[in-house]
């Protein structure tokens, strides 16, 4: 995954960055507020672990200013303090779970990894890309109006891509978010899936991208919906 961390105490960012590093997560850095909402404003993240106590202003205030601006991957906050209204807060200005420090890189790994499975945050239900209609609430894919019967797993995998608006996927996150695993039997599934998913989704043009070495991307432009 491409994960921000933002974090003004250099010993914890390298704490975290190398563990992080070492899982095979892509790592950005900010030290401030500002650094990270110029961070936002370049760059797709897929998770951002936030200090609350940064010098420029509060992480809870930079939570609330990155969902205001349309990000919508998920947030984790770290956190010295223990009172509960700093931790309410902070899960009412959008993020989505928090750590206290001190803590274990084993736990801030696992909570990584459970964030990663839960994916982006779904800002709209429903995506169209021409007689092709996705409904993730719904978990539902119809084709002129008719139904693609898609199995559970074929349809995260739609849904992960296809909200993506054609970014890159890697193979990894996939596995991650869908599976829970990274097994070679894992990857092996996964591609067997994605070969049923195109015969599925026969719209007459390429729906899923296979990028080499890389993973996936969805191959559709979206419209607007009905």
């Amino acid at each position: 995954m491409r994960i921000l961390v933002v974090e003004d105490n250099e010993r914890v960012r390298d704490v975290v960055t190398a563990s992080l590093r070492g899982a095979g997560h892509a790592i950005s850095t900010a030290a401030s507020c500002s650094d990270a909402l110029g961070l936002f404003a370049q760059k797709q993240f897929d998770l951002a672990i936030v200090d609350i106590g940064l010098p420029d202003g509060s992480g809870i205030a930079l939570c609330r200013a990155a969902r205001e601006g349309g990000h919508e991957h998920p947030i984790l906050l770290l956190t010295a303090r223990t009172d509960v209204q700093d931790r309410v807060a902070g899960l009412d200005a959008g993020a989505d779970d928090y750590l206290g420090k001190p803590f274990s890189t084993e736990e801030l790994s696992a909570r990584v990894r459970a964030l990663g499975r839960r994916g982006p945050r779904w800002t709209e239900s429903v995506k169209v890309f021409g007689a092709l209609v996705i409904d993730r609430d719904r978990r539902t894919v119809t084709f002129q109006d008719n139904a693609v019967p898609l199995t559970p797993r074929e349809f995260e995998i739609v849904a992960l891509l296809a909200w993506r608006d054609g970014r890159p996927v890697a193979r990894d996150e996939i596995l991650e978010v869908v599976w829970g695993d990274t097994s070679e039997k894992a990857s092996a599934s996964l591609e067997v899936l994605v070969a049923r998913i195109r015969r599925k989704l026969a719209v007459g043009t390429e729906v899923i991208r296979t990028l080499r070495q890389t993973g996936y991307a969805w191959a559709l432009e979206a419209s607007k919906p009905r």
